[in-house]
């Protein structure tokens, strides 16, 4: 009695939490106006549940039924039998009842585990075609992503109902006697023996179904004397006639097995042998016969017999990850004196971003917080804007509402979840400039104007709602409950203005309403928090707003997409709204390599304000949804990105054909701020460094692989440098573009390989590379920064910064950017005191241009930029060559050569003079004394004002028109600000 109280109550409590978790569902569906998604899924869960559960609980209810009613009525007596008999007293009288119980319970877990199958049953009901076949069976590849899934799902639901038939029919016919151990005369009945055998002949039949489905798996199967994804040689010409023979024989042992052991001899012995030579053909035709094939026809010539299928993986996988149109150029990459272009450069100087978004949230945090309870996360995030006619590239942060940052008094209920409710307004910085070491804000204030002059007059950036009621902090826990308590009543604390606090009482759209009874006690039990019933602050104008993550929401609203892991800020139409790129992915893509997403998009940010993928292997995807979430009112939209996606069509057809919006209705001023997503992009950097390569014979070979380096400043811990949006113009681009960037290098090597970057162009994905020649010994990101940080007059200004350990020296985005035919490399260097609340200070910028022989440590870009083409000046006149002139980086091709013009007696004089002070520097900061490094300063700038005055001279030109080279200055120590860096 008391264990039937006990499950009562805990079904109940079950069935109760069921029917909370789902009205309050519909009522989150319901407010988004996304209750069609809750619907279909809730529907299709539900009908797969009943129709497998029903179906498995037929075929073992059914069968165990048939086996009690087989029985023999006459049984022999033995001792076996007499042990069995107190069985059969306590089973014969409820017979109907055991059966019914033992078919219920198998088909509950049946029915459990296919309503979690809602996805692949959608897919195959919505499939779509792709419009490309498979190499092997010239089938559209629709059938292996929409269709295979579901009838692998469908035989293995085949199998295991046969096999627990089996097990529960042999189960009943030993209880009840048709099945003996012991006793003379035959073990097993007539009709035992045609019940069981039928069931051997019908799983032999699924067998035979199996292997026809084996035979398309081959396209999903992993070619390892090729190493690639695909049918190899031996599969084609071996497994697959293998296979295909199997399934014949595995028709005539079936037929042979119900005909040998119920028609003709009427025993088991040749239904035994039918299975024995089964699992022997099994064995020599698919197992012994295709690994002799491989071993002996293919493994001596290899590349000969797998070529056409290592070209069937190549293309494959290029289509499936959307690489098969990458434009790669080469790129000389040569490694030569800076030149004077950079000075007159207006398309990537003035673009570099010096602002790292990595390093920058505490500063954001420190300058713009005003209250401890805001934050702006771990890792801000980059946008372009156009102000004023001019598009540039901005650091910015949501100054959202930090949970984790109230005190213990702020923390009451009614504080967290009725006062501190939202954050306000987006903080904005462009990224290429500087004041006074920190950034240049220009939106996000929490007074009415600007108040210093590292702070614009007025907001550059404006918002008309600025208020954050959703953001990337929300966690689950995170509700609000918003709403009128009264007129002229404002509970929740909006922000800060100078001596006042400013309320504020939410009034969007968002939000479910909680004013009645019945719904306060809904959620009462849902977020097992009485206060929805008991506090003043929750009334009949009350509305809560959950599920505030951005992520999450989307997540909620479109279940089928894999989602970006850095959903970022933008302001469209005054709102500011979350924009999170939706995937949709697979993993039967035929022939096509397969990754797995979460070790393919890990990287040194993965986890600092980047969340990471799931472990899933996919060999298909596609940025196919753009999706957006209003910070104040969280209204969720999916906008159609990737118009030929078969997947997505797929998905909008199942939930009714308007579940996306479509591309040509996507705002122009959203679609300004769409930016390529970087884990896409990854995933396709990740391959790109092997399907660069399309000519299987170089492919198979692997000589010319790449891989992506790790993070320059710390490559021990083995992490991967992140990609990094840029606003710049590369080779071949007509004009600067918003890009995704990432520098990659041979495999097994540091050296610089090709530089992958990813746009958007008129609206449509733009992959591009710039591929270095392979004798090229240009220096990559890791040899770069090594070479920059140790060069001999940056060693020891580096060291002054970091003032004995008093100060950490960090160091920002290494950006690589192709230039002139050569590589200039440009780092920040960021400087955080030990002193507590510190934040990182940019004080100086290291360049370099070509190799780390180059380098430079400045205090400010344009300074860098000057001190590189001095030193560039300087070496072309050390060399005997004139002065470059000051030209465009890509200038026009000529024809024919001109010999450079001779240099006069006291202009050679003079640049060997430059040189030899150059020398006596880097001597005198290697010596360690400061004495000599001083005075070897001073002789490098009467060197350079004596090279200066020579080349006036030679080129006759005034004084005051003059260029001047200028030597780099030692570091000032910290605390004593340079000459304020500036974009």
């Amino acid at each position: 009695m008391t264990v039937g109280v006990l499950v009562g109550v805990f079904v109940l409590f079950t069935l109760l939490g069921w029917g909370v978790n789902a009205w309050t569902d519909w009522l989150w569906f319901d407010e988004v106006h996304y209750t069609k998604v809750f619907s279909t899924v809730l529907t299709t869960r539900l009908l797969l549940f009943l129709a497998v559960g029903a179906a498995m609980a037929v075929v073992i209810g059914g069968n165990l039924y048939l086996a009690y009613r087989l029985r023999p009525l006459l049984r022999p007596h033995s001792s076996e039998q007499q042990t069995l008999d107190r069985y059969r007293v306590a089973l014969t009288p409820r017979i109907g009842l055991w059966v019914t119980i033992v078919s219920l319970v198998v088909g509950l877990f049946a029915g459990l585990s296919a309503q979690g199958r809602w996805d692949t049953w959608m897919l195959f009901r919505n499939a779509q075609t792709f419009g490309t076949k498979d190499p092997i069976f010239n089938i559209d590849v629709g059938f292996y992503v929409f269709q295979y899934p579901f009838y692998r799902y469908l035989l293995g639901v085949g199998f295991t109902a046969v096999v627990l038939a089996v097990i529960g029919s042999l189960a009943v016919h030993y209880i009840f006697g048709g099945v003996r151990l012991q006793g003379g005369g035959d073990r097993i009945t007539n009709a035992a023996r045609a019940h069981l055998t039928t069931l051997v002949a019908v799983f032999v039949l699924f067998k035979a179904i199996a292997y026809v489905l084996d035979r398309r798996a081959l396209l999903l199967s992993y070619n390892e004397g090729a190493k690639v994804y695909g049918a190899g040689y031996a599969d084609v010409n071996a497994l697959l006639p293998a296979k295909e023979i199997l399934g014949y024989i595995s028709i005539v042992v079936a037929i042979a097995i119900i005909l040998f052991s119920n028609a003709i001899i009427r025993n088991l012995v040749w239904p035994g042998v039918s299975l024995a030579l089964l699992g022997i053909s099994a064995v020599a035709i698919g197992g012994i016969y295709p690994s002799a094939v491989q071993s002996f026809e293919v493994n001596p010539s290899t590349l000969d017999k797998e070529r056409p299928y290592i070209k069937n993986s190549i293309e494959a996988t290029r289509a499936a990850f959307g690489i098969n149109d990458v434009d790669i150029e080469p790129y000389a990459g040569v490694s030569q004196p800076p030149p004077a272009s950079l000075a007159t450069d207006t398309s990537v100087v003035p673009n570099i971003r010096l602002l790292d978004p990595q390093l920058l949230s505490e500063t954001y945090t420190q300058l713009q917080q005003a209250r401890g309870f805001y934050n702006f996360g771990e890792k801000l995030d980059i946008d372009r804007y156009a102000i004023n006619g001019n598009t540039q590239d901005y650091v910015v942060g949501v100054r959202e509402i930090n949970y984790r940052g109230l005190t213990a008094q702020q923390s009451n209920w009614l504080n967290r979840h009725t006062i501190y409710t939202h954050g306000y307004g987006v903080v904005a910085a462009p990224a290429n400039r500087v004041c006074n070491e920190q950034p240049y804000f220009v939106s996000g204030f929490l007074g009415e104007e600007g108040s210093d002059g590292c702070q614009s007059a007025t907001e550059e950036i404006k918002t008309e709602q600025p208020r954050i009621y959703y953001g990337e902090q929300m966690e689950d826990g995170d509700y609000a409950v918003v709403g009128s308590r009264g007129e002229g009543s404002n509970a929740e604390f909006d922000r800060p203005t100078g001596s006042n606090e400013q309320y504020y009482t939410y009034e969007g759209a968002g939000g479910v309403p909680i004013g009645s009874f019945t719904r306060r006690l809904l959620y009462t039990v849902k977020m097992q928090e009485t206060n929805f019933l008991l506090s003043e602050a929750v009334n009949d104008n009350s509305k809560l707003l959950y599920v505030r993550n951005p992520r999450d929401r989307v997540a909620k609203v479109a279940p089928f997409l894999k989602l970006d892991g850095d959903p970022y800020p933008a302001v469209v139409d005054g709102r500011v709204v979350w924009i999170v790129d939706g995937y949709t992915t697979a993993s039967t893509y035929p022939n096509s390599e397969r990754v797995n997403l979460q070790s393919a998009t890990t990287d040194e940010l993965t986890g600092t304000g980047t969340v990471a993928q799931v472990r899933e292997e996919i060999n298909y995807i596609r940025n196919s949804v753009k999706a957006t979430v209003d910070a104040y009112d969280g209204t969720v939209k999916l906008y159609q990105w990737d118009e030929q996606d078969p997947v997505l069509k797929a998905w909008n057809k199942a939930f009714g054909g308007n579940l996306v919006v479509p591309k040509a209705e996507i705002p122009q001023e959203l679609t300004d701020h769409f930016r390529y997503p970087a884990d896409l992009f990854k995933v396709q950097r990740d391959l790109l460094a092997r399907y660069h390569v399309s000519e299987p014979n170089e492919f198979f070979s692997g000589q010319d692989y790449w891989e992506v380096p790790n993070a320059p400043d710390d490559p021990d811990r083995g992490q991967k440098q992140p990609p990094y949006y840029l606003m710049t113009q590369m080779p071949g681009q007509a004009e600067p573009r918003f890009q995704l960037t990432s520098a990659v290098t041979p495999r097994g090597r540091q050296n610089l390989a090709a530089i992958i970057s990813a746009s958007y162009v008129d609206g449509q994905p733009k992959l591009e590379a710039l591929e270095l020649p392979d004798q090229s010994v240009v220096s990559g990101p890791v040899q770069v920064h090594q070479q920059m940080t140790n060069a001999t007059d940056v060693r020891g200004q580096l060291s002054v910064l970091a003032a004995d350990g008093k100060a950490a020296v960090q160091y920002g985005n290494l950006l690589s950017l192709p230039f002139d035919n050569g590589m200039l490399y440009v780092e920040p260097v960021y400087v955080k005191s030990n002193q507590q609340n510190a934040y990182p200070l940019l004080q100086r910028v290291l360049l370099s241009y070509g190799d780390g022989s180059n380098a430079v440590l400045a205090s400010s870009l344009q300074q860098g930029i000057k001190d590189l083409v001095a030193k560039g000046d300087a070496q072309r006149q050390a060399a005997g060559q004139p002065p470059a002139p000051p030209t465009q980086p890509n200038p026009p091709p000529t024809t024919g050569e001109q010999p450079p013009a001779a240099m006069s007696p006291e202009l050679a004089q003079a640049a060997q003079r430059v040189s030899d002070a150059i020398d006596e520097v880097k001597a005198a900061q290697e010596s360690g004394d400061f004495n000599r490094y001083g005075k070897a300063l001073a002789d490098l700038d009467a060197a350079a004002d004596a090279f200066k005055a020579a080349q006036q001279a030679a080129n006759n030109r005034p004084a005051s028109t003059s260029p001047t080279p200028t030597p780099t200055a030692p570091a000032s120590p910290a605390g004593t600000p340079p000459p304020t860096p500036q974009g």
